[in-house]
């Protein structure tokens, strides 16, 4: 027998030796919207094998937008979607065993031409407001909030638009808006367009005395797989941790993920990679006296439209992964 027998015959004893090994790996499907921010975490899960290395094996089905990754959740085509946790709160509320962990904590806020005198909200007045996501839009009711406790009703002072975040974005970057709340990857993509910061979600809610930390976006999963398969949802946790550790501190990564981040210049990849670092939440549990804080605040201000038939953020929302 030859030396290169002895190598193939090797060969093919390790691959019936771990075929088996990987086909055994647990297998997690998540829906995540084609072109989406999340899909560069997932990528780099994928890329660099943190799914395998934390003994399951992820799998994406995509999807054209939020609502249809809601169906595949809860239709049971998915184990895992991406959504935030009012949203989960409120299906808790509604008899749907569900529970949240933490991807990011990226919010929005309020920008504003370049040329604008505005330094805060009340220099609004008068002004109309492009908001992306509705008038129930999570980012608008903590501004709201905010702008109430200085003293301004920010709804009655100014003008509302609402519209899909690209096209917000268009008409900003245009002039047409006096101010514009997006969400935070359009925000970046708006500061490289040249708008400005004048107050962001974070600022506004500190102000309001709840956390700035606060994670709002999730990896949403059944409460079911989390008490019979807690492991496999830590491992899910853990390879997401793994994913952000790896795009904070490597630019090799940025690189390969460039074309499927629709970045029009350097500007905005840029901006874009800063706002994805910026929005890595910490280890910790979620602060949920804050969280509470913050649902009244939506109960109060969103009414059934956002939080339907909750009046108090219920039990069980966020998965207990610790430190």
């Amino acid at each position: 027998m030859t030396f290169f027998t002895h190598i193939r015959n090797a060969a093919l004893a390790l691959g019936i030796a771990t075929a088996p090994a990987l086909a055994e790996l647990p297998v997690l499907t998540i829906a995540s919207q084609s072109g989406g921010t999340v899909a560069w975490e997932l990528d780099t899960i994928r890329h660099h094998g943190f799914d395998e290395a934390n003994g399951f094996r992820l799998e994406i089905m995509e999807v054209a937008g939020k609502a249809a990754g809601q169906i595949a959740f809860q239709g049971g085509q998915a184990d895992v979607i991406v959504d935030d946790w009012i949203w989960v709160a409120r299906q808790r509320a509604a008899g749907q065993d569900i529970a949240f962990v933490p991807y990011s904590r990226a919010v929005g806020g309020v920008m504003v031409p370049a040329d604008s005198p505005a330094q805060s909200l009340q220099d609004l007045s008068g002004a109309t407001i492009g908001i992306a996501g509705g008038p129930n839009d999570k980012s608008w009711i903590i501004l709201r909030a905010y702008a109430a406790q200085q003293g301004f009703d920010l709804l009655a002072a100014t003008e509302q638009v609402y519209g899909a975040p690209p096209l917000i974005f268009q008409t900003a970057r245009a002039g047409d808006l006096g101010g514009a709340i997006n969400f935070w990857h359009f925000m970046a993509k708006q500061e490289a367009a040249g708008m400005r910061h004048l107050i962001s979600v974070a600022d506004a809610a500190t102000a309001l005395g709840m956390d700035p930390d606060m994670p709002l976006l999730g990896y949403v999963v059944q409460s079911a797989m989390v008490a019979d398969q807690p492991e496999l949802v830590a491992a899910f946790a853990r390879a997401s941790r793994d994913a952000k550790a790896q795009l904070a501190a490597s630019s090799a990564d940025w690189d390969r993920l460039r074309p499927m981040m629709n970045a029009a210049d350097d500007a905005e990849f840029e901006a874009l990679k800063a706002g994805f670092r910026a929005g890595i939440p910490g280890e910790g549990p979620v602060d949920e006296s804050s969280a509470r804080a913050m649902f009244r605040l939506m109960v109060e201000l969103g009414g059934e439209d956002l939080v339907g038939t909750a009046t108090e953020l219920p039990e069980g929302v966020f998965v207990p992964l610790g430190s």
